[in-house]
C-alpha cells in the first residue's frame, strides 16, 4: 500500500490566499496535528508490519520442527513389567493359583 502523502509533504503544503478565504493560522494549526497523527500512524504501521513479519518467521520455524511427544512412550514389555510389579506389591511374591 503506497500512500500519496507523506509528514512532510503535508508540512509543506501551501495554499493561495482569497479574499474571503481561511483563516490561515487556523489551517495551519489543523495541519500541524493532521501531521502530528499521520507520523504516529505511520510509525505504527511500520511498527505492525515489523511484528507481523517477525511472527510469521516464528511461525515457519515452528512448522519445520518436529513434534516431540511430552513424555517418552512406553513399550509394551516397560507395561508389562509395571503391571507386574504393581501386582507382587498388592498380593505378595505368590502372583497366580496357589499350590
Amino acid at each position: 500500500m503506497q500512500t500519496e502523502l507523506t509528514a512532510e509533504a503535508i508540512y509543506k503544503q501551501e495554499f493561495k490566499t482569497a479574499l474571503r478565504g481561511y483563516s490561515q493560522e487556523e489551517v495551519d494549526q489543523f495541519l500541524d496535528v493532521v501531521i502530528r497523527d499521520y507520523e504516529k500512524m505511520t510509525k505504527e504501521i511500520e511498527r505492525l508490519r515489523q511484528e507481523n513479519e517477525s511472527l510469521r518467521r516464528g511461525s515457519n520455524e515452528q512448522a519445520a520442527e518436529p513434534v516431540k511427544p511430552a513424555q517418552p512412550v512406553a513399550s509394551n514389555y516397560d507395561m508389562l513389567r509395571r503391571i507386574s510389579n504393581l501386582e507382587k506389591a498388592v498380593f505378595g511374591k505368590q502372583v497366580g493359583p496357589s499350590e
